[in-house]
């Protein structure tokens, strides 16, 4: 890992490419940001890389085993996973019993996924997902588009709203819950921590060398204007941010509408939303942001 960087960036776009210069700050692990990094680069910026965020085993192995064994065994008519995260818990727990994702899942029951990360490491897995959002990926988009009944699963993070279960037992579900894992501080306890590789396709490889800031380095560069945009990739983040102090000319942007409704709640201001919650999407998003029309 690299050391934090001294580079300074100017607050607008020059050059070229639409982000020539800016350093815009990524709040998420390096693991996580491969393919952010290597978009913004593309575009011109100059990333650097505050983890806010990290993930952590749950608390209740227990329960989280007899919902697995329960899935395994063909418990449910639908596995509903709502972020990438989750897949990799699943990926885990499929190996502590010796078999592959897309035997831990069987064959008859459907999945929903919401976001496009997700889908692609659910299918990297061998399984097949049969609802994904068109529009907005989140609980209430996948609420708009949902029509299924019967048994459902749905391991999610200790810090999820109810808003999708309680969306799913409405439109007649039966809905087991479930603590896939714990979103804390980053760093997790290292012996707790949870294992996640590079994500399929949206992460993309480790970069081989980036800025890495402490929270103390960053607030004092947004405070003194040398970063222009900060990208925040879910509500936990927004809440990190927040605590960082006044965003000043930094704009803020965010991956999907309920990153900026948290936002928005906290009174930061949002720049721009992204279209898409892809690392294109996201790139296109801070041009806009630093670009207006």
């Amino acid at each position: 890992m690299t050391q934090p960087s001294s580079d300074s960036g100017s607050a607008t776009p020059h050059g070229s490419m639409p982000l020539g210069g800016v350093r815009v700050l990524v709040t998420r692990s390096p693991e996580r940001s491969g393919a952010l990094v290597e978009a913004l680069k593309g575009a011109g910026a100059l990333p650097v890389l505050l983890p806010l965020i990290d993930f952590e085993r749950a608390p209740d192995q227990h329960a989280l085993d007899v919902a697995c064994d329960a899935l395994a065994a063909g418990a449910f008519d639908w596995l509903v996973v709502s972020s990438a995260t989750t897949v990799h818990v699943l990926r885990e727990k499929a190996a502590e019993r010796g078999l592959r994702l897309d035997h831990l899942v069987p064959a008859a029951t459907r999945i929903a996924a919401i976001g496009p990360a997700t889908h692609r490491l659910l299918e990297a897995g061998g399984l097949d997902v049969a609802l994904t959002p068109a529009g907005e990926q989140s609980a209430a988009g996948l609420l708009a588009v949902w029509s299924g009944r019967g048994r459902i699963l749905l391991p999610q993070a200790d810090i999820a709203a109810g808003t999708l279960a309680a969306g799913l037992e409405a439109a007649g579900a039966d809905v087991t819950s479930v603590t896939a894992y714990r979103t804390v501080d980053y760093p997790a306890a290292a012996e707790r921590r949870l294992a996640v590789r590079a994500e399929v396709a949206d992460a993309g490889p480790q970069p081989p060398s980036y800025s890495l800031l402490t929270p103390e380095a960053a607030a004092t560069d947004i405070a003194e204007g040398r970063i222009a945009a900060v990208i925040a990739a879910s509500p936990s983040a927004v809440r990190r941010i927040a605590a960082l102090g006044p965003l000043a000319g930094c704009r803020l942007v965010a991956i999907g509408r309920s990153t900026a409704d948290q936002a928005t709640a906290l009174g930061l201001e949002v720049a721009e939303v992204a279209a898409e919650p892809t690392p294109d999407g996201l790139v296109a998003a801070v041009a806009k942001a630093l670009n207006p029309p």
